[in-house]
């Protein structure tokens, strides 16, 4: 990993400073760009809230080799871990590759490694197509995210994500307020309760909607239909001065917990990262910023590289606070809670 982020860093010059620690502060405002929407603070929030969280150590115990495996949304993955929904090479990454390369990157380094990648969605055409087309390599394994646009263009690009052959489809809410698109002349926008309601019917397989932080939300986006959540603010980068999503998950989780999927991203760097979201109520993880660095600095194989990273340190935080599966990852792994 350390000759991937040293590659990716020569790659990503001006775009991304491959920093230590991935943590916002040194790209605050550089909408496009890797960096948070204006100070930069919901991003940063996103890994202090994380960061602040921290886990009991206990060793006697018999879980000696834990098993990382879950099953999310009817798919049985090696690790609750998915690369999140993130395109644009050219205008956030510096281009130094396709968005055909990234998206086989991306989502074929995870199905190398036994878990699922998304695609992103956005302006110009060829970042949905480039996800479209690896989904549909891959033999639908990857979860296109649409972004929530008006009417004819969601419907027309809904069916064709089901038509890749994806058994699970999103679309990212909290696209919302994406001032880039607006600039373009494509506006997204949010969907009233009934409006999302006729989109999920519309879709005839499992449906993510990310982009929930309240527990409202998290009622409505059952109530709407919707098979799974994700618990994300977009990486910081459509609203400022939001908390972290790590403070925003336990109580969307006492909210909703068993009558959907509960996916969260933000600050999400590490294994340890993972165990613990899971122990603040996520059924599984998703990753971004970490998968631009690694599918830049080494293509597929970087990507099942980072993948490896995660595993390792995954298993080894189970280990440490007695967890056999990933489902003993509950409050009492966390200090103080």
């Amino acid at each position: 990993m350390k000759d991937v982020r040293k590659r990716a860093r020569e790659l990503m010059t001006g775009y991304c400073k491959v920093c230590p620690i991935c943590n916002g502060k040194a790209c605050a405002g550089e909408v496009p760009g890797m960096g948070g929407l204006g100070t930069g603070s919901s991003f940063m929030s996103n890994v202090s809230a994380l960061a602040s969280v921290r886990f009991n150590m206990r060793l006697i115990h018999g879980a000696e080799i834990p098993d990382t495996s879950t099953t999310l949304l009817g798919r049985k993955l090696s690790m609750p871990v998915l690369a999140a929904p993130i395109g644009g090479v050219s205008f956030n990454m510096g281009g130094k590759i396709t968005e055909q390369e990234y998206c086989d990157a991306v989502l074929g380094g995870c199905v190398d490694k036994g878990v699922i990648g998304c695609c992103g969605d956005g302006v110009p055409p060829f970042i949905i197509e480039s996800g479209f087309a690896t989904i549909q390599a891959l033999g639908g394994a990857g979860i296109p995210f649409i972004k929530p646009w008006e009417d004819k263009e969601l419907y027309e690009k809904l069916d064709r994500a089901v038509a890749t052959g994806a058994d699970v489809v999103g679309m990212d809410i909290d696209a919302a307020g994406l001032v880039t698109l607006r600039l373009m002349g494509r506006p997204v926008g949010p969907k009233p309760l009934d409006k999302l309601k006729d989109i999920i019917s519309h879709v005839p397989v499992k449906f993510v909607l990310k982009g929930v932080m309240t527990p409202d939300d998290a009622k409505r986006a059952v109530d709407a239909g919707a098979a799974g959540i994700v618990v994300s603010n977009h990486g910081g980068r459509v609203l400022d001065h939001t908390p972290g999503t790590a403070e925003a998950l336990p109580a969307v989780a006492a909210a909703v917990k068993g009558q959907v999927a509960i996916l969260v991203d933000g600050g999400v760097r590490t294994g340890g990262d993972v165990l613990k979201m899971l122990a603040l109520g996520a059924d599984a993880v998703m990753i971004g910023r970490p998968f631009c660095t690694a599918a830049l600095g080494g293509l597929r194989e970087g990507v099942g590289k980072y993948l490896d990273q995660v595993r390792g340190e995954l298993a080894q935080a189970m280990i440490l606070t007695g967890c056999a599966s990933v489902a003993d990852a509950g409050r009492d792994i966390l200090f103080g809670a």
